[in-house]
């Protein structure tokens, strides 16, 4: 009972501040997204779309020196999502919002950052153990070393009279804080990161990651192993996090964890110990938490790098260039859509694509509103004296300046008006394969964007990049384009 009204407590305090929500449904998507057995990679990538700051933590990660070997210069979320893998990509997008939405929830207290700095500090160290191994791997245990410290992390930002009354405990009794956690609150750290992961339908894989480590039989070698990893990683982070100690009182203790989980971390003691010291160093001198600290500073200075359109849409196509014509069509589709978007800075972009009875549907897209208006968007492949008969009968792609001008007016069908009352301008790019269209690919900037044209070399750039897609369809069965 009392369990129950502290998780409702806490659950209450966190929607009234407002994004505690947000990040719940997020995590939620991200999921989803990963457990689909259709591999949607459409929803993986919108989740990170859909926050810039998370975008460029992304293409960032996936092109450091960890990540290097498997495809370099990634441009795009969805060419890190197709090199690095769903699972991958799906866990590294599941630590970083974590991280950053305690970062945006952070308080105007120091123990508060000093909690969060030694919960990322924990992230680094799992890492750097695992960064020459699977990646799917690695980022899964990042997740589960971050969800083994979310319920300290909700009752410091959250709870802070019962944080306060835990502190005092703790110093007044010689104690540690997870033992006055449970003295104070009835419930310990440990069952509230539970509930979280629950709550936020994390997989049972990160569930048992997140336990405290005991050598045991029954459970499995992957479990084992993570869990290794996890209490590893946060004991080590404590010792590095912890005040007024001397530097060999430090080494010492990192000797003794690096000694007891030498063996379920299958390393060396000795190396274990040079890592863990190296990363303190590092931490010093601004190494990797100077990383993690960039990843935000650095977004700003992304957005304001002087590259234009047409470049980044040929990043975007150079990218498709080096993909076999025989690729699965809707990574392609995604990666084209978000190049286009991201490229011209779009509002929404949609891919329309040729499916019996002679119809065009709408099978992906990103930006605003888009999940709730695929569903309901298509038009008949036979003749109207519309636009978009107009654009998918043409070989180039056409752009309409104002799509509210009387005489432009006239030439939209009624789907678009009522779909799309709020755009501004947009362009059509047709797509064609085998001496016909089977894709016409729709990008819009609506009325809260400066006006702008699309220039001749920018529209250069997308017809090239449309003309690319037609080699992905040409060589797809019929059976592929018809269940996309």
């Amino acid at each position: 009972m009392v369990k129950a009204a502290l998780l409702d407590k806490l659950w209450a305090r966190m929607s009234e501040r407002g994004d505690f929500p947000m990040l719940s449904q997020s995590l939620r998507t991200t999921m989803a997204a990963m457990n689909n057995d259709d591999l949607d990679f459409t929803a993986l990538v919108q989740v990170v779309l859909s926050d810039f700051a998370l975008t460029q933590k992304v293409l960032r990660l996936a092109n450091s020196a960890m990540y290097m070997a498997f495809g370099g210069n990634i441009t795009t979320v969805t060419r890190a999502l197709m090199v690095l893998g769903m699972d991958a990509v799906g866990h590294l997008v599941v630590g970083l919002k974590l991280v950053d939405h305690f970062h945006h929830s952070a308080p105007r207290r120091i123990d508060a950052k000093l909690e969060l700095n030694r919960t990322m500090l924990s992230g680094c160290v799992a890492r750097k153990l695992t960064e020459w191994g699977d990646l799917r791997a690695s980022e899964e245990a990042v997740v589960c070393t971050l969800m083994r410290q979310v319920g300290k992390l909700l009752v410091v930002f959250y709870l802070e009279g019962e944080w306060d009354q835990i502190r005092r405990k703790a110093e007044a009794e010689g104690i540690g804080e997870g033992a006055a956690c449970i003295a104070v609150l009835g419930v310990s750290f440990e069952e509230l990161g539970m509930e979280a992961a629950t709550r936020w339908r994390l997989p049972d894989m990160i569930r048992s990651g997140m336990g405290t480590y005991e050598p045991n039989e029954n459970e499995s070698r992957q479990v084992q192993w993570l869990r290794a990893i996890t209490n590893y990683s946060t004991e080590v982070a404590d010792v590095l996090t912890a005040a007024d100690v001397a530097e060999h009182v430090r080494d010492t203790r990192i000797a003794e964890l690096a000694n007891r989980y030498s063996r379920p971390l299958a390393t060396d003691a000795d190396t274990l110990v040079q890592m863990s010291v190296a990363l303190a160093n590092e931490e010093t001198d601004d190494g990797v938490m100077r990383e993690i600290v960039e990843l935000r500073a650095n977004a700003d200075a992304i957005a304001r790098a002087a590259v234009t359109p047409e470049a980044r849409i040929g990043e975007g196509l150079e990218d498709l260039r080096a993909l076999p014509s025989e690729n699965a069509l809707a990574p392609v589709l995604a990666l084209a859509s978000e190049t286009v978007l991201a490229g011209l800075n779009f509002c929404r972009t949609i891919v329309f694509v040729r499916q019996a009875p002679g119809v065009f549907k709408a099978r992906l897209g990103f930006g605003r509103d888009i999940d709730t208006l695929l569903s309901s968007l298509q038009f008949p492949e036979a003749f109207e004296p519309d636009v978009f008969h107009l654009a998918i009968a043409n070989s180039v792609g056409i752009f309409i300046e104002n799509a509210h001008d009387s005489k432009m007016v006239a030439r939209l069908p009624a789907w678009f008006k009522e779909s799309f009352d709020d755009a501004r301008s947009f362009v059509l790019l047709p797509v064609s394969a085998n001496h016909s269209t089977v894709a016409l690919m729709y990008g819009d900037w609506t009325h809260d964007k400066e006006p702008r044209k699309i220039s001749q070399r920018e529209m250069s750039a997308l017809n090239e990049l449309a003309r690319e897609l037609g080699r992905f369809f040409a060589h797809a069965p019929t059976r592929e384009v018809e269940t996309l």
